[in-house]
């Protein structure tokens, strides 16, 4: 499948992947915490020691209801032995699965916060179904950055791209860093197949059309996921793919699954899934750009659970 030349953000994410054939290679240090399996990425330019943190995980257990920072500090002792400069904390959508730790990765190490604009679609849709005051607000606000379709920043000298890829959420991005893209939940490993669709704001047609967007990237582009289920028969947890292996080998999606045929699946599929165990208190931390909601007036955070709504 050739690069869409219609597509101008596409064309300009193809260019930045060849810019960055000359520079560095972009620095890829992943971190997998198999309690959420999320994995979680910290990046960064060889030339520079500028970096970022991609999709970073705040502990929880969700019995007692307390949060605690093992996996952040994982982080954190690689930024600092490394001597990374911390330029971003990058999130790649509101996840449903695990709590994001970027306020206190940022607060330890510095950095902007950043997520994709549609992020305010996000909040008003969940700031609704848990019927948050006006204490919360639904303008973005949370973030230090938001990114629109095709912005264009740098992790020290390599270029870097942001792509919408809205369909598991409204608000999805992908980020293209030199010749890596980090496209959070719309891909997972070639035998485990592509995100869900039925979160609010899902939309598997959505979903399929921006898959399609990032398989016309460069065959040798570097994928990096989020999470990773370990399909039964493989025996180890995998995060990192390749545009070529999602276009020939990827169970869902591969070159000739039309879109009608991908949404059909997909839904009859998401019929038969349960909700993720974290998603109530994952939400409503991650729309709040990881920050936990206001104490009340005896000095502590409540999260809600809304019944028989979801």
């Amino acid at each position: 499948m050739p690069n869409n030349p219609t597509d101008p953000n596409l064309a300009t994410a193809t260019q930045q992947i060849l810019q960055a054939q000359q520079a560095p290679r972009l620095h890829v240090q992943s971190f997998f915490d198999e309690a959420t399996f999320t994995a979680s990425h910290v990046v960064h330019d060889p030339a520079t020691m500028r970096g970022a943190v991609i999709d970073c995980v705040l502990d929880f257990d969700t019995a007692s209801g307390r949060t605690s920072t093992t996996s952040a500090h994982a982080l954190i002792a690689y930024l600092r032995t490394t001597g990374i400069t911390l330029d971003w904390l990058l999130e790649t959508h509101a996840h449903a699965d695990h709590l994001s730790a970027a306020p206190y990765i940022q607060k330890h190490c510095g950095g902007q916060l950043a997520i994709g604009r549609d992020i305010i679609t996000v909040q008003k849709v969940f700031g609704k179904i848990f019927n948050l005051g006006d204490e919360f607000a639904r303008d973005g606000s949370q973030f230090n950055h938001l990114f629109t379709d095709g912005d264009t920043f740098a992790i020290g000298t390599i270029p870097a791209i942001a792509l919408h890829v809205p369909g598991h959420t409204p608000a999805d991005l992908t980020y293209i860093i030199g010749d890596a893209a980090f496209i959070g939940d719309t891909l997972f490993m070639p035998d485990y197949g592509t995100a869900r669709t039925d979160f609010p704001g899902g939309d598997a047609r959505q979903l399929y059309r921006s898959i399609r967007r990032l398989l016309a990237l460069p065959a040798t582009t570097r994928l990096f996921l989020c999470h990773d289920y370990k399909t039964p028969g493989r025996d180890t947890y995998a995060w990192e793919t390749t545009v070529e292996a999602e276009r020939s080998s990827n169970i869902h999606v591969h070159d000739g699954i039309t879109e009608d045929a991908f949404h059909a699946m997909r839904t009859a599929r998401d019929a038969t899934l349960d909700m993720p165990k974290l998603i109530l208190p994952s939400v409503q931390i991650n729309i709040r750009g990881g920050r936990l909601p206001p104490p009340e007036d005896n000095g502590t955070s409540y999260l809600k659970l809304p019944l028989n709504l979801l």
